[in-house]
């Protein structure tokens, strides 16, 4: 999820651009909205204050913030574009990130009046963040599995206990994360996104047991669908565990190296083979 240090022209006139549309489509909203109550009932009264107009204090802090930065998401544009269609139809919604990085505040904030968590495994980096930038919403996550273990994994991934629907807190699955705040658990996610953990070296925690407990939580949600996306899937990890644990009956499209799934609930019919 954390960036590498890169000036990007085109991606940093994408980032001014999206944030644009966003501020228009959230004063159309407004103004549609106000326009609205006023004439369907003639009781409340019409706001005249400058403030119902005005830019959330967010929204412009995040707008100054990627207009004057150096620093770029490691995402290029037309992946930051796939997740944030479905963030313009879907926002505000509860969007859970794996990973906390200099993309969180967009990420925050294109999904404003919602909900957006970030789990990263680096304490220290979550204190630099919130320095920074304090109404991000992040918890410290502990992996115990690593890259190297990945192989191992993907076997133990198909037993029964891996493929039967249960909530990942209480499963009998070597792939299940467990140990996060409760919340996480319980909250019906409608966007889930995996960029996180490390995953590049063989030493390095990887993204095994994050990938297979966002499918699970999807599943195991009570209705509806959620989408979930996977970035770096050029690596052999990423590949192998979302086609194997997110289905490619349910992937949508790829761009570049993100993947977009859409993964229904599982409980209303628990007859459901784990992927179509």
């Amino acid at each position: 999820m954390r960036p590498k240090t890169h000036g990007s022209l085109s991606l940093k006139l994408l980032l001014i651009c999206v944030f644009i549309a966003f501020l228009l489509l959230f004063v159309l909203r407004s103004t549609l909205t106000s326009s609205s109550l006023s004439t369907s009932s003639s009781s409340k009264s019409t706001c005249s204050s400058p403030k119902c107009n005005k830019i959330p204090s967010s929204v412009a802090k995040s707008l100054i913030h990627y207009t004057t930065s150096a620093i770029t998401p490691q995402q290029t544009h037309k992946e930051i574009l796939v997740t944030s269609k479905i963030l313009d139809k879907k926002s505000p919604c509860n969007f859970l990130v794996f990973g906390l990085g200099h993309d969180s505040l967009m990420w925050h904030t294109l999904n404003y009046g919602g909900r957006t968590i970030f789990l990263e495994e680096d304490e220290a980096w979550i204190q630099q963040i919130k320095k920074r930038f304090p109404m991000l919403e992040s918890y410290h996550v502990a992996y115990d599995s690593k890259v190297n273990q990945a192989n191992v994994l993907i076997e133990a991934g198909k037993g029964t206990e891996c493929t039967t629907i249960a909530d990942p807190r209480y499963s009998m699955c070597q792939l299940a994360l467990k140990g996060m705040p409760n919340e996480i658990y319980d909250i019906k996610w409608d966007i889930i996104m995996v960029d996180a953990p490390t995953g590049y070296y063989e030493d390095a925690p990887g993204r095994m047991t994050a990938i297979y407990t966002a499918g699970m939580m999807a599943r195991n949600r009570e209705d509806g669908e959620t989408h979930l996306f996977v970035h770096d899937v050029n690596r052999d990890i990423e590949d192998k565990f979302s086609r194997e644990f997110l289905c490619e009956g349910y992937m949508k499209k790829q761009v570049g190296r993100l993947r977009h799934f859409t993964i229904p609930s599982h409980k209303s019919n628990l007859n459901m083979p784990f992927c179509p």
